[in-house]
């Protein structure tokens, strides 16, 4: 008989037993949040379409990342790449970095975040708040090489997640975005959504929802879609029609958060219905606009997607369609403030969207589409 060789010793088990006491420790953190609002947004113009908004900026570290990053820190636990002592690595813009500073120091690990220098100074502090490092670079199209090599040097784990977001969330179930809309949509007028609207960072939310809408299919006359959304300056658009991934821009996305100036491996346009790319002044725009709507700041990627779902809503309207839409507040404008609030720098960047913003308001009490955006869908 064949006796198996464990490759278990004092040391292996000890990590063992770590792990183990980090995956508890993130599943109670998971337990003491509730979940995050559905919150409806009124379309005067579009009475027979509901707009809602699932509002990921009430997470502990007020971002959709924080769903990504708790599920990327106990993918690399179960799968044995993090260990006592670890120094966690990411590339990321701002969002994801904060969140996993956050779980790092749940943690007790180190963390380094490599990240363009344009991010914003909020998302800097932030992630220096949770006990994290900065690490920027000049030219953004380096911060996955960088990242490498830092993990490298410093004998860590780096997270990767353009690669792994798509993979490390469960889009069955276990309460994932996709499950808690679907759940929370149950006593509205029209409980199936008609379309779920979200913009691509690394691709994984759009991944789980397009797999989830399929795993618990309805009727094809009930069917939920899913329409991505791109920002300016990223290649996904491009890629979802073109399906090349070789694509690739020198410039990053304005956007923070979203776009990327390559193709990521999470990113799955087979998993999704329709895309839309909305140029960054009028993201900033709807931005102001939400706000306003909302009584309080949202990021730019929200006001992206708010360009998308109304894009979405005049498409219905044009079908003589009526039902919900389901789009995702991202995080939190007080992230912002020295940039996309800031008037001077909007003018710096030749973002400055005072007439957009008007126009996005008056599209959502008269259902009329500004003649500058169509069409997006």
């Amino acid at each position: 008989m064949l006796h198996p060789i464990p490759r278990t010793s004092t040391t292996t088990s000890s990590s063992r037993a770590w792990a183990t006491q980090a995956v508890r420790r993130i599943e109670a953190d998971f337990q003491r949040s509730s979940d995050t609002h559905l919150i409806p947004v009124p379309l005067a113009g579009y009475p027979g379409i509901d707009l809602y908004f699932k509002d990921e900026s009430s997470h502990p570290t007020g971002s959709l990342k924080h769903r990504l990053a708790r599920s990327l820190f106990l993918y690399a636990l179960c799968n044995g790449w993090l260990h006592e002592g670890s120094t966690v690595v990411e590339a990321s813009s701002g969002s994801t970095a904060i969140s996993e500073a956050y779980f790092a120091r749940l943690l007790g690990l180190p963390f380094v975040a490599v990240m363009p220098h344009t991010t914003s100074s909020e998302k800097i502090a932030a992630i220096e708040f949770y006990g994290g490092r900065c690490h920027l670079v000049q030219d953004p199209t380096m911060i996955y090489s960088q990242s490498q090599q830092l993990a490298a040097e410093l004998g860590g784990h780096y997270m990767d997640q353009f690669t792994y977001a798509e993979r490390a969330t469960d889009w069955r179930a276990n309460n994932n975005i996709a499950e808690s809309i679907f759940s929370q949509m149950q006593l509205e007028r029209y409980p199936t959504p008609a379309w779920l609207v979200a913009s691509a960072g690394t691709g994984g939310t759009l991944a789980t929802l397009g797999r989830y809408v399929r795993y618990h299919a309805e009727p094809a006359q009930t069917a939920t879609q899913v329409c991505g959304v791109d920002a300016e300056r990223s290649v996904f658009y491009d890629y979802y029609n073109s399906r090349d991934a070789s694509l690739c821009i020198s410039q990053g996305s304005r956007i923070e958060g979203i776009g990327r100036p390559r193709v990521e491996a999470s990113f799955m346009p087979d998993a999704i219905d329709a895309m839309v790319k909305v140029p960054d002044v009028w993201s900033l725009a709807a931005m102001h606009t939400l706000s306003d709507v909302l009584g309080r700041a949202v990021g730019g990627s929200s006001g992206t997607n708010l360009i998308a779902a109304l894009s979405v809503a005049q498409h219905m309207h044009a079908q003589g369609q009526s039902g919900s839409i389901v789009t995702i507040l991202c995080d939190s404008g007080q992230r912002y403030r020295h940039t996309y609030f800031n008037p001077e720098w909007c003018q710096s960047a030749d973002l400055v969207c005072t007439e957009q913003a008007v126009k996005v308001a008056a599209w959502m009490q008269s259902g009329t589409m500004p003649k500058e955006l169509k069409p997006l869908l």
